[in-house]
This record gives C-alpha cells, structure tokens and sequence, in this order.
C-alpha cells in the first residue's frame, strides 16, 4: 500500500504530551465545563466571568484580602502549575523484588516528581505523610526556580556541569528564612492536594518554628473547613531551655473532603492493650468454656496484678463475659437534662418477672430499641439480682476496642533513632520517625491496597512501618517513597566505615541511599522474625532525570544542524526499559503495571498494564516485516480484550520509509487499533 493510496499517518508525540499533566490546561477545561458562557474564541472574558460567580463574591481590586502572603508566592504558584519536562529512569539493580512489587521509591527533587506522578496517580494515594525541614538553623531548603526547572535538580544532583549555583542551609543571614520555606512548601502541598483521593489526608509533621506558616497555606490549599487536627505529639518528659522546655511538635492534618472522609467510616485507631486483654480472654473461654463465673474471677486477679501505668489496666471495667464476648456493664440512663419526655417504659427481671428500678432520668433508649436487646442471644442488657438493681446495657470489649485518635500523645523519640541504628549502623540519620506512631496515623485512614506516599522520605520510616502494619493485620497497602540524594557528611561517613559494628557493606553517601539500605534492612529483618510471612517487602527504584524524548529546541542561528540533530527523537544510550516506563507516566499508567514481551521477526514487542498500550521500540522495522509485526500486536490485542482503547508506539526513526510507516498503521487501524503513535 502507498503513501497515496491511503490517508493513515502516524502521528509524533507532541512535545505537550512529552510533560506532566498540565494543571493550567485542565483547570480551563474544568471551568469551560462548569461555566460555558465565560469563554469567547479568543479566550476568557473574566467581566463574564465575575457576572457568572456574583459580584458580591467577587472581592473589589482595591480592596485587601485576609491570607497569607509573602514575596514570591506568585512564583510558587505558577511553578506548581507548569509541567515537569522530565522522566523517572527504572533502576532494577537498586531494586528489591522488581517483577512482583507494588511499592515504588523513586530519587529526585520532589517537586518534580509530584508533577510527573499527576497523570498516573491523581486521586489514587489514600494518605500522604511528610516530614519535611522543619526550618531550623541547619535545615536544607531546596531553591526551586521557575526559569531553570528540572535543571536545578541536575546541577545539585552532578548530572549536569554546575554553573555556579549554590545551595546552602537556612540561617537567619539569609534575611527572608520563611519566604524561601513557603516557596518550597507551597507548591508541594498544591500538587500533592491532586494526588490525593476524595477522603484521603494528609499528615505533616513540623514544630513550632513554621507551624502557623504552614497551617496559613494549608487553609488556602485544602480549604478551612478540611481542616482535621494539630495534634500534639510530645517526644519526651523534659527539655533543655533558659526560659521554657519544648518537648513537643506537631502532626498537622487535613482531609481533601473533610464530609467524605467521614462518610468513609475510618478514623478510627485501636486502644492500647484491647487485644492483649482479649487474648488473655480467650485463653480463659479455652479453660472454662462457659462458665462465666470462673472466667470473671481469673480475669479480675489478673487486671489486679498488672501496673497502674499498663494501659491493659485501663480496662479492668471489663471482666463480665457472656457467649457473646467480654463486656462491662455500661449505665443506659438518660442525661440529665431535664427533660420529662425520656423513655421510662417498663424492663422486667428475667428471673423475678418484677418491673426494675428506673433511673431518675429515664431510659436512653426507647422501648423498640430495649426490646431489640432484649431479643438478641446472649440479651444485650444485662440485670442485677433482682428487680431493685437497675439495668445496664452491655459494652462489648471487641465492638468498643476503637476509638478517635488522641490529638495529643506521648511517645519517646529516642527510639526510632535506635530502630534505625540496629538496622544500619550509629548515627547513620539523625531523628528518623517513629515507626509506631506512623503506622497509627496509616491504619487510621487506610484499607486493603491503598495508596501512602511520602515526598520527603528521609530515612524511610514510612515504608517501614507500612510493611510493619501490613504484616500485623495481613493487608496489601502500598508505598511511594521519594528523597532527594542530598548529600551526607563525608567526615561522618569516613570515622563510620571502621566502625567495628557497622552492619552494611557499603556505606550510603546521600539519603536517598540511606533509606533504600533502611527499607531493604527492615523488609530482610521483618522476613527473619516471621518467615511465613507474605508480605511486600521489595520496591521498584526510579531516578529522576532529562526526558527519553527530545524536545525541539531549534539554534536560529544554525537551523540545518537542528534540523539534522533532531532526526532521531529518542535520546541516545536510553534503553527500551527507560521509553517504556516514561509512556507509562506520559500515558497515566501506574508505574507497577506489569509489562510482558514478545518476540516477532526478532524484534520485541512489548504489552504494558494488560494491554493499556503495546509497543515496539526497536530501531529499525523493514517493509517485509510490517506485516509479522502488525498482526502480533492485533492478536494480543484480542487476547487481551482490554477495557479501555489502546496506544500503540513505535520509534519514528525505526521505518525505512513512509511507505513502511503507513501501512503499519492502516493495518491496525483496519483492525480497530486507532492510537498509533510514533516518537
């Protein structure tokens, strides 16, 4: 078939579709939707506009607005909204359990990555935790800036010659310590805010340097009324100061829809000491089967014997049982307050048959409810001897063992230090998080495969107490790790390596390789301590780096040599794995989809996430080899059925000629394929 013969082409991919999921584009999409009438042919007419939202909505030009502000936080804005030119580059070799992990830790600059991640995840990550700088002296503050984007990075990172850009820690001789922190913060928080599902939270630990700073900008972002809680977490009993002692910080939280997240009935965390308390209830149901009787009188010796300070003490209420379970004998009057129209219908004694004693205030269920309980087996209301005695309602220990997480809590922060110490070696990170208290904050939003990211990932103590909890309760959630390789103390690093108790072969240069060595110690110390045990310990590495796909960037002052330059569209020394894994960021794929592999006339063609998209990446595709390969595709195409319509990619420089190229997409396209695509 020739080029005249048929109308089919294959179409570039444009350099639009080479970045991240342009927010400015689809917020104009999203307001042409709602509101029609604001957009002419030439664009927004914002008199319109106004006239369309309600003058009296509109805040006049002149007039000041309550917020937060500070130099550059226009800038801010606009870096969060333009797209992230780049790519994240798969690292087997720094992997754990490449094939089969649903986890991901990727390196690079964060801001960057958030923006590459937007096609692929928005509205997937069910909880975002962060521990970003909390702006102190000592504190690295990353400068992003908007006319060097991803270049930043790369100077920092040595991938590129460095031009003399310096980066430095925070110190008040800069002169502006909260501007270049809220340039940094905000417009993380934006694109993160998009990444999240519709009751999904967000976590952020920080202290009292930039806490109202932070709580400002996250009231703009996620809207006041998401708010959720400061909740104080105290770290230890005493502290050093010359006028008071901060033995606190705080975990900032906000909900992108505070009414779904409720509606998604979780948030809730389990009491301290509810299952060792029903653990040693069972133990006794094993000895004494249904005597009560016995049970309430061992479990009551028991409760005696333990400390006032075990939290198991603090449900000693709890030593009745019944067929159902533990309960305690929970009053059921109504409140006092006043009023004369509370129930007070009659509860007859099981045994006596007599009408009970009423509480002065009546009942606080009515007599359809009480009936209810009383109909249940075992009867849900339990009774004193005789009439006289007023009846309770029975409080299961196993229907009462959660409850709201405490906006303020006591755990020691030296701890984790040493968690992370046995598993690398001393003074590897310094205030790594407490792996306890995370994986609190993922059970009491998370489920079964869920979504938890960590843009700031330090040490990797997120990741660790992800995997702790999925093996404590049997779930599937997932992580997405990302740090930026901000370099360590190399003196530190040289006293560590003769350390007779170092417990790594290599020691890291950066973070980002102190928390790889981190997640892959505590998944390798986890599989140790329960070696049945089947949960995902491994992770998929990527390193943020210079997109696969060259973008036109013409020299006016030698266009034959751009032009010749620009023949092959792919970067060279790129693999087919790296093009492959940035179609799946470019296309909106998740990054763990499974990828399979064919052979067809020697070339590889591949199928990524069940048949989303196909491609064949190989360098040249002659014209007797069209049709192996068009056919291979349609079949598997067919076999796999996938639900959605398919891309098919090829690189443009791998046909002979345009005849080769047209043919190969009007098979497909005869085939009902009608994405085909060349880069």
């Amino acid at each position: 078939m020739s080029n005249s013969q048929s109308e089919n082409t294959m179409k570039h991919v444009t350099p639009e579709e080479g970045q991240s999921a342009n927010i400015i584009v689809e917020n104009i999409e999203r307001l042409k939707e709602l509101l029609p009438d604001a957009f002419t042919e030439n664009g927004v007419n914002f008199e319109t506009l106004r006239q369309l939202l309600g003058d009296a909505q509109v805040l006049d030009e002149g007039e000041e607005k309550y917020g937060l502000n500070w130099h550059g936080k226009k800038k801010a804005r606009q870096i969060a909204l333009t797209p992230s030119t780049g790519t994240l580059l798969p690292c087997p070799e720094e992997s754990v359990n490449w094939d089969t992990t649903k986890n991901l830790f990727i390196e690079g600059d964060n801001l960057e990555v958030l923006k590459l991640l937007q096609k692929s995840y928005a509205n997937q990550i069910k909880l975002i935790y962060i521990d970003p700088p909390y702006n102190k002296e000592k504190d690295f503050i990353y400068p992003d800036r908007f006319q060097d984007d991803l270049s930043t990075y790369l100077k920092y990172t040595g991938q590129v010659d460095d031009e003399g850009i310096k980066l430095s820690s925070n110190t008040e001789t800069v002169g502006r310590k909260h501007t270049a922190w809220l340039n940094m913060m905000y417009p993380r928080l934006r694109l993160a805010k998009s990444l999240l599902t519709k009751d999904g939270a967000i976590f952020i630990s920080i202290d009292e340097n930039e806490i109202l700073s932070l709580r400002a900008i996250c009231n703009e972002i996620f809207g006041e009324e998401n708010f959720v809680a400061q909740i104080v977490w105290q770290k230890s009993k005493k502290g050093d100061s010359k006028l008071v002692a901060i033995v606190h910080e705080y975990i900032l939280c906000y909900a992108k829809d505070k009414t779904q997240a409720i509606e998604s009935g979780f948030w809730r965390t389990r009491k301290e000491g509810v299952d060792e308390v029903l653990e040693k209830y069972q133990t006794l149901r094993e000895k004494y089967g249904f005597d009560h009787s016995k049970i309430r009188d061992e479990m009551m010796g028991w409760y005696r014997n333990l400390k006032d300070s075990d939290p198991r003490k603090a449900h000693k209420h709890y030593n009745w049982s019944d067929e159902r379970g533990l309960y305690f004998p929970d009053n059921f009057a109504g409140p006092d307050d006043g009023r004369d129209s509370r129930p007070r219908h009659d509860i007859f004694h099981p045994i006596t048959g007599l009408s009970c004693k009423k509480p002065s205030t009546g009942w606080r269920w009515d007599e359809a409810k009480t009936n209810w309980a009383l109909s249940q087996n075992p009867p849900r209301i339990h009774f004193g001897e005789d009439e006289t005695t007023i009846p309770n309602r029975k409080s299961y220990l196993k229907e009462t063992a959660l409850e709201p997480f405490n906006s303020h809590f006591y755990q020691d922060g030296r701890s984790a230090t040493l968690q992370v110490e046995k598993l690398l070696d001393e003074g590897v990170f310094q205030f790594p998080k407490n792996t306890d208290v995370l994986a609190k904050l993922i059970n009491l939003v998370t489920k079964e495969n869920d979504l938890v990211l960590d843009f700031f990932a330090g040490s990797g103590s997120t990741a660790h107490a992800c995997m702790n909890l999925n093996h404590e309760d049997q779930t599937k959630r997932r992580f997405i790790l990302v740090q930026l390789p901000e370099i360590l103390d190399e003196s530190k690093n040289e006293q560590k390596s003769a350390h007779k108790f170092c417990k790594i072969n290599k020691l890291p240069t950066n973070i980002a390789e102190v928390c790889k060595a981190r997640i892959k110690a505590a998944g390798v110390s986890l599989l140790e301590q329960h070696p049945q045990s089947v949960i995902d310990i491994g992770f998929k590495t990527f390193k943020l780096s210079t997109s696969n796909i060259k973008m036109w960037s013409p020299d006016h002052t030698d266009l034959e040599s751009t032009l010749l330059s620009h023949e092959e569209h792919l970067i060279g020394k790129r693999t087919e794995q790296d093009i492959l894994y940035e179609l799946l960021l470019k296309r909106g794929v998740d990054l763990t989809a499974p990828i399979e592999k064919r052979e067809v006339s020697g070339k590889n063609i591949y199928s990524i996430g069940y048949g989303a998209l196909f491609a064949c990446l190989d360098e040249s595709i002659s014209r007797h080899q069209v049709e192996d390969i068009a056919q291979a595709l349609i079949n598997w195409y067919k076999e796999l059925a996938p639900a959605s319509e398919t891309h098919i990619f090829f690189r443009d420089s791998a046909f002979n000629d345009d005849v080769s190229k047209t043919n190969m997409v009007a098979i497909l396209e005869q085939n009902g394929i009608n994405h085909v695509r060349s880069l």
